[in-house]
């Protein structure tokens, strides 16, 4: 059964994106927090390649992704993990080398399992409803869905 994936904006700074996974808690988080497994479903938009995947999950550790377009360029983005309870919550800032989201942003995760499945819960703040809005005018949602469908394609093969 295909789930989509639902935007909200509870506050004039967030952004709070949900979808649920016919998967076991514990497999999702691990395809959020294994390289191997990021691998697999983060990799940008159709004809992009995903070239740098580097995870350190720990409280203070980091973590590292660029993808490159079809044309060359490339997008890089990265943070450092605040805190991490394991197959439950991360909270971690994140802040794109090309700047357009008008600063760093504060990202936290939710896994939450029922019957099977589990639903995550990002929550994305933004440095200001400014930021918040150009960041919601790039697609952000299209791309978060074809990266979660991806991902529920990963999940079945597991």
């Amino acid at each position: 059964m295909p789930h989509t994936l639902q935007l909200t904006t509870p506050s004039e700074n967030e952004v709070q994106i949900q979808r649920t996974f016919n998967a076991p808690r514990r497999l999702v988080y691990d395809c959020w927090t294994k390289p191997e497994l990021v691998r697999r479903w983060l990799t940008g938009p159709e004809g992009w390649t995903f070239e740098v995947c580097d995870i350190d999950l720990r409280v203070g550790g980091t973590y590292r992704y660029v993808w490159r377009a079809p044309d060359a360029t490339r997008m890089g983005m990265g943070g450092t993990y605040r805190e991490i309870v394991p197959a439950e919550r991360i909270v971690a800032n994140e802040l794109y080398d090309e700047d357009w989201t008008g600063g760093e942003t504060l990202a936290t995760l939710l896994f939450a399992e029922h019957a099977g499945q589990t639903t995550v819960t990002t929550r994305i703040r933004y440095s200001s409803p400014a930021a918040r809005d150009a960041a919601l005018r790039t697609g952000m949602d299209q791309g978060m869905a074809a990266g979660f469908d991806r991902l529920e394609a990963v999940l079945a093969s597991a």
